[in-house]
């Protein structure tokens, strides 16, 4: 396993790890109605989520975005960790866009328009396991 980040990598972990670091920043300071909301969506995807609190949910949401963003930002942080973090965070995006109500076309994967703003996050999925799948295939 490479420890540091091959250059051409850095864009894309750039990109998502910002992005990402930003959300968690942002969700840091959530005040009660957002958290409800937020819990809220989460758990009509992940009903094993309804007995956490939703201030806590949100404030450990807060704390994995942000040391998601950080690995990301970090080149010292090996790619196949840093992107099969990112891949499983994605993964749980995507599975809220397929489970929420409303967010996608009936009887299709297109998205609604409540859909948009999840589901273009397929983005993160696809650097994600870029970065893993090249550093299990490379040398």
């Amino acid at each position: 396993m490479r420890i540091m980040t091959r250059p051409h990598q850095l864009p894309p972990r750039v990109a998502a790890g910002l992005v990402i670091l930003n959300s968690g920043l942002t969700k840091r300071g959530a005040d009660a109605e957002t958290a409800a909301g937020l819990h809220g969506m989460a758990v009509g995807t992940y009903p094993f989520l309804k007995d956490q609190d939703p201030e806590r949910f949100v404030g450990l949401l807060s704390k994995a975005e942000i040391a998601l963003g950080v690995a990301l930002l970090v080149p010292a942080v090996p790619s196949v960790l840093a992107g099969a973090a990112l891949t499983a965070f994605a993964g749980g995006l995507i599975g809220l866009y397929l489970k929420t109500p409303g967010m996608r076309e009936e009887g299709s994967l297109r998205p609604s328009p409540q859909g948009i703003s999840i589901v273009k996050d397929v983005w993160l999925l696809g650097i994600g396991a870029g970065l893993v799948m090249e550093e299990l295939t490379c040398d």
